[in-house]
């Protein structure tokens, strides 16, 4: 049985263009091409394109798909190793949404009747499901920034890595709970945390103002910090930037 290009992209949700493009690329040509040129994929072609569509949801490069397509031999064995880092990948967001859910729980509890949230009693709550691994990666546009903490880190006890954890995640709450009340990035009470943030990075090393303004920006841009901020409140990123680069405005400039 075989299925014109039309049918195939209603059913995979992949646009006739991108399939086309992918022919060109010779990462799935169709089964064959009809007198009236349309393309026809048939069984081979579908499981092909499941493979595709796997590997691309894990955030793999269509180079290194067209790699691992070349490469395989067992298309069963294929589909159980994607299979893996599926349930890998789906275990990880589940405690990615745990973390956020009892979040928002938090912050909710606080507002409402003022007192302290239960997360900062453990920090490292607030970061289940975002990996060691992540926040290494996210250094790596800035690698002398990621020397200096290591050195710092390296003359702290264990005690003192988890209290200074713990300060931080504070204060990405306090920021969070100044941007729910209401307060511009560029208000007084905001500019005060980011003022005290500025210091503790002057203290590892010496910042330019172009090195702050690209450490603003990776807030957003940067996958796994906007990943940690938007874990505490939907939109914290954004706001922690704007924030970042008011303060480089009024004082650094």
């Amino acid at each position: 049985m075989a299925w014109p290009i039309a049918e195939v992209a209603r059913m995979s949700g992949v646009t006739a263009r991108t399939l086309r493009h992918y022919d060109e690329i010779g990462l799935l040509p169709p089964a064959w091409i009809g007198s009236n040129s349309h393309r026809y994929y048939e069984e081979r072609q579908l499981l092909q394109l499941q493979q595709i569509l796997v590997l691309r949801a894990l955030g793999v490069g269509l180079a290194e798909i067209a790699r691992i397509i070349g490469d395989q031999v067992d298309e069963l064995e294929s589909l159980r190793s994607h299979h893996r880092r599926l349930v890998v990948e789906r275990d990880r967001l589940d405690a990615l949404a745990t973390t956020v859910s009892r979040t928002i729980a938090d912050l909710e509890c606080s507002r409402k009747d003022g007192t302290p949230m239960t997360s900062i009693n453990r920090p490292e709550n607030l970061f289940e499901g975002i990996q060691p691994a992540d926040v290494d990666a996210s250094l790596r546009d800035f690698p002398e920034h990621a020397e200096a903490t290591r050195r710092a880190t390296a003359a702290m006890t264990p005690a003192e890595i988890e209290a200074g954890q713990r300060e931080r995640t504070a204060r990405m709450v306090r920021l969070a709970e100044l941007m729910a009340a209401g307060h511009p990035a560029d208000a007084e009470p905001v500019q005060h945390m980011i003022d005290e943030e500025y210091q503790l990075l002057s203290g590892l090393r010496t910042v330019a103002v172009a090195d702050y303004l690209a450490i603003a920006r990776s807030c957003t841009e940067n996958e796994q910090w906007s990943a940690a901020y938007e874990a505490i409140a939907a939109g914290l990123a954004g706001y922690q930037r704007a924030a970042m680069e008011a303060y480089a405005a009024a004082r650094l400039s």
